[in-house]
């Protein structure tokens, strides 16, 4: 695209999103501060390599029709433990395949914040959410240093498989911490990097010794631990040092 056909595009997201101050459940917020300067992407951070952002092309794997059978979504959800009315947030949502889940768990009363830095997935999102008729659902385009979630509300915060893909960690997990309700936790789903057996590439796995290297630092105290799913960690952090002194074990089927 020519430079005046960006320019008028972005002249028009910008100027959609300040048309109104309330947009409808399912819209997607494009709202774009043009005083904010993102800094350039890390390759590394902690010693890590840092993996790029999945295209909004590859948008049918996130979808496919294995991925129960390989990761057992099912059981990641029940692990969180939703309860309806809560405030959630699908951190790197993609195309929605847990955000229309986890719409459903919180029910009416309660409201899913959906972020992408890709408005391409968002739109995917709208469309899937708009055939459901699912309208507690928050679509948000962030930016990799702000997901521009409001602060002090949010009861958890799900990143699965997104954590890793962070170009800016240290600035998102800081905006994370601050988006938390008192009793809030963030959760981060990632393929084991200890278990060879695993089918995914190195790049896209991490270790629990890995994550909490990085949390840590950043404020976050690991609080709960869930190792039964197939392929993944799933790790529970609170903010602050008010966490327990260990975690709490994984239930027992």
């Amino acid at each position: 695209m020519r430079r005046s056909g960006c320019l008028a595009l972005l002249f028009v997201l910008v100027a959609c999103s300040h048309a109104t101050a309330a947009p409808p459940p399912t819209g997607v917020d494009l709202a774009i501060d043009l005083g904010v300067r993102i800094p350039p992407a890390q390759t590394h951070h902690m010693g890590r390599e840092i993996a790029q952002t999945m295209h909004y092309t590859g948008a049918p794997w996130l979808v496919r029709e294995s991925r129960q059978r390989e990761e057992d979504c099912r059981m990641l959800v029940e692990a969180l433990r939703i309860k309806p009315g809560q405030v959630l947030c699908d951190m790197g949502c993609g195309n929605g395949f847990y955000t229309l889940e986890l719409a459903r768990r919180v029910g009416p009363r309660g409201v899913v914040y959906a972020v992408d830095v890709q408005p391409e997935m968002l739109h995917m999102l709208a469309e899937r959410l708009a055939r459901e008729g699912i309208r507690n659902v928050r679509p948000i385009l962030g930016t990799p240093i702000d997901p521009r979630l409001p602060e002090g509300e949010l009861d958890l915060v799900l990143c699965v498989d997104v954590y890793h893909e962070f170009s800016h960690p240290e600035a998102m997990l800081q905006r994370i911490r601050r988006s938390l309700a008192p009793e809030g936790r963030l959760v981060l789903a990632e393929f084991r990097g200890e278990d060879p057996a695993v089918p995914i590439k190195p790049l896209h796995k991490m270790t629990k010794a890995q994550v909490r290297a990085e949390l840590e630092p950043a404020g976050f105290v690991l609080a709960r631990e869930f190792d039964r799913l197939p392929w993944q960690h799933l790790l529970f952090f609170e903010a602050g040092g008010d966490g327990p002194d260990r975690p709490e074990p994984d239930p027992q089927p």
